[in-house]
């Protein structure tokens, strides 16, 4: 068990490495490259754009369970922040990636990608820092200062020009530059995912796209996961969603890592 756990690891670490796009980095928790203790690790991934984190390079700590990849990874963060899912005294984090709707498809990358787009989507209902919640519910405006104090102090995110839109003493001309910006990023981004979709919808060979898509999160491409599916005799069932059982999810899983 302890040999499938490091080499899966292994794999999970290359298929980072080889993501040069996500902005996810994971290293020995040193911050050197070379990963000998599969325990042990530190994430690394920036601050998202639009938000008071922006700019900001966060790193959080990874401890993996003798129960990986049943159970999750323990991780918190290193780097203090402001925000309500985090404990701004111990970097503990309230995400459900990181507890109940754990799935053993999941890995390093999806966990780490999670964190990232909890910076984007705090849930202040939901708290890790009641504190922090609070302000973001009853006071956004100050929640928003305060986080970005905390960008700029501790992850080392770059003060905003005195004036910008970011501080908030900005202009309405700049104002509306700044949304007809946002309007644009998102008519692009939605263009982008519409031509992804339909590449993708030609890749799954007719299988559903959320049961392929639990082992893509694996960090395996499209067209391995297909194939797996085929060589496994898994019905496409017309599209349709259906729950693999444990017996196939280990036979596809051994098939993607190369076991006989």
């Amino acid at each position: 068990m302890a040999a499938h756990r490091s080499r899966r690891l292994q794999k999970e670490i290359q298929e980072i490495v080889k993501d040069v796009h996500s902005g996810i980095t994971i290293t020995n928790p040193q911050g050197g490259a070379e990963i000998t203790d599969f325990t042990r690790f530190k994430g690394h991934f920036r601050g998202p754009p639009d938000t008071p984190y922006e700019g900001g390079k966060y790193e959080v700590d990874i401890r993996i369970t003798s129960d990986y990849p049943f159970r999750p990874p323990e991780m918190r963060f290193i780097t203090k922040i402001w925000h309500p899912n985090v404990s701004s005294q111990t970097g503990a984090i309230c995400l459900d990636t990181l507890g109940t709707a754990w799935s053993p498809v999941l890995n390093l990358k999806s966990a780490l990608i999670s964190l990232q787009s909890l910076l984007s989507s705090p849930e202040p209902k939901d708290p890790q820092d009641a504190e922090v919640a609070s302000m973001l519910l009853t006071r956004p405006e100050q929640f928003r200062h305060v986080a970005r104090e905390w960008a700029i102090r501790y992850a080392g995110a770059p003060k905003p020009p005195p004036g910008s839109v970011k501080t908030g003493a900005g202009g309405s001309g700049e104002q509306q530059e700044a949304a007809g910006s946002s309007e644009r990023r998102k008519a692009e981004e939605k263009e982008r995912k519409r031509k992804e979709e339909a590449r993708r919808k030609e890749a799954y060979k007719g299988y559903n796209r959320r049961m392929v898509d639990q082992f893509v999160n694996m960090g395996f491409p499209v067209e391995q996961v297909v194939t797996a599916f085929e060589d496994v005799g898994i019905d496409d069932a017309q599209g349709r969603e259906y729950t693999l059982e444990e017996a196939y999810i280990g036979d596809i899983t051994a098939h993607l890592f190369g076991e006989p």
